[in-house]
């Protein structure tokens, strides 16, 4: 017998949005200068016949979840098509649960399949690969995990534990032989941080594109009100932390990238940094090599660097790099590669010290990976998929209640603050940074707490509207 509190969806209807990039985002080799927002209403039914429904967002950035030399409208043709096969897969997946059941059993069970069988239909000599497919369903699980919330009058983060979950983190998760790890009679609720913080340190991103000084500007650069320049922004936002993007492919190009914005920082009063080499280093020596020559010849810049963010190429198992001397120089954090807690159990093995968590894996995989990590003893911290509009909802609840190694990314005010205009009159904390911070105050009460922000929006018609008829 089911609990009274279990839910399963009964309908999902999906929204496109276009979003304009106000500047540049490099990503690698690719540059990104427009998304589209996946956006989300899941409908759900609980065991009584009560209905609810619940909202998820996330943004399709194909450069980042698919690269690849195919094009890129060839790619954003498959992902929005995986997200039409999602919405329908959704509305009749039959199982009930509390949503991180129901969402495991979806990524286990469906996901794997519906991704074979767009990559079989595609017939092209690239598949669309699994970070994508994950990316696609996450605004599906998001608005699982809104809708129970909803449903039951409950914010989500106080139902990851009894009466609501009932099923301990050992049905889910196995911990390391020889760790002295139990998950038994533990749930999520024991590793998240409860009462969750109210402002997080924000970190900004530092792009390859992006000028640091005027001798980098090229005459083009917006004219809309907002910062341009590096020091701009650290003055207008009262900026703390900058991440570094470097190419993994340029050795003196990263190197003098880190010292150009590090000498900025520490001229600007900026106390931490953080370097991503955005999965394009060929090896261990390759980062080793800039960080002991950062020590050597900048030991204050090195002092800033708080961590390093997934250097090595997205496919862990296919690159099993042993990684333990750059994490004992400093903290390294899995991001791409952390698809679920299997490969971060993998990356522990390889020398990996840290996960960064986003909510574009989906909320379910989020928590898990959090909890899992968590009881090994790994650092965390939750990253950027420079989400805006709904999407930062989650993504900052996500790490108010994590406790991560130092606040939160958030950057999609860098690169189109105006796509969001809509929810922040009713939460404008969180699309604005000040003194360094985002204000979660008025995050508050069922589901993730959008507190209408769901609704300020006029939507294009549906990509995709089903009904499954169950009940």
């Amino acid at each position: 017998m089911g609990r009274q509190t279990d839910i399963r969806p009964t309908g999902a209807t999906l929204y496109f949005l276009p979003v304009e990039t106000r500047v540049s985002l490099k990503f690698g080799s690719e540059t990104l200068t427009s998304t589209v927002v996946a956006r989300v209403r899941l409908e759900v039914e609980g065991q009584s016949g009560q209905q609810g429904v619940g909202w998820g967002e996330t943004p399709l950035n194909v450069q980042w979840v698919w690269p690849s030399t195919l094009t890129y409208e060839e790619r954003l043709t498959a992902l929005q098509e995986l997200c039409r096969r999602l919405a329908q897969a959704w509305a009749a997946f039959p199982e009930w649960g509390h949503p991180l059941e129901v969402g495991q059993l979806f990524l286990t069970n469906l996901l794997p399949d519906i991704q074979k069988a767009i990559n079989s239909e595609r017939k092209a000599a690239e598949p669309l690969p699994y970070l994508a497919a994950l990316v696609c369903c996450s605004p599906f699980d998001i608005a699982l995990h809104d809708a129970y919330g909803a449903l039951h009058q409950m914010p989500v983060y106080e139902t990851y534990g009894p009466p609501y979950l009932t099923q301990d983190l050992a049905h889910f998760l196995t911990p390391t032989d020889g760790s002295g790890v139990s998950f038994v009679g533990q749930f999520p609720r024991d590793y998240l941080y409860y009462p969750r913080a109210q402002r997080l340190v924000a970190w900004h991103l530092v792009g390859g594109k992006d000028p640091i000084d005027e001798g980098e500007l090229t005459g083009i650069e917006p004219d809309d009100g907002y910062p341009v320049l590096l020091r701009d922004w650290i003055r207008r936002d009262g900026l703390n932390c900058l991440k570094v993007k470097l190419t993994g492919i340029d050795t003196a190009w990263d190197y003098a990238r880190l010292v150009k914005v590090g000498r900025l920082a520490l001229a600007s009063g900026c106390i931490w940094m953080s370097a991503d080499f955005n999965c394009c280093a060929p090896d261990v020596t390759y980062v080793n090599t800039i960080l002991d020559r950062l020590l050597h010849e900048e030991p204050r810049i090195y002092a800033m660097l708080l961590y390093v963010e997934q250097p090595f190429p997205y496919e862990l198992e296919q690159h099993q790099i042993d990684v333990r001397s750059v994490s004992a120089r400093k903290p390294l954090f899995l991001d791409e590669s952390a698809h679920d807690w299997r490969l971060i159990r993998l990356g522990r093995q390889l020398g990996w010290s840290g996960v960064a968590l986003k909510t574009c894996k989906t909320q379910t995989g989020s928590i898990l990976s959090l909890c899992w990590a968590r009881a090994h003893g790994m650092s965390l911290m939750v990253q950027d998929l420079t989400n805006p509009m709904l999407a930062q909802i989650p993504h900052c609840l996500l790490a108010a209640h994590t406790g991560t190694i130092m606040g939160v990314e958030s950057n999609s005010m860098q690169f189109y603050p105006e796509a969001s205009r809509p929810e922040a009159t009713v939460h404008p904390g969180l699309y604005q940074r000040h003194h360094g911070e985002l204000d979660l105050s008025t995050i508050r009460g069922a589901g993730f707490g959008y507190g209408g922000a769901e609704c300020v929006r006029s939507l294009p018609t549906p990509a995709l509207a089903v009904h499954s008829g169950k009940g």
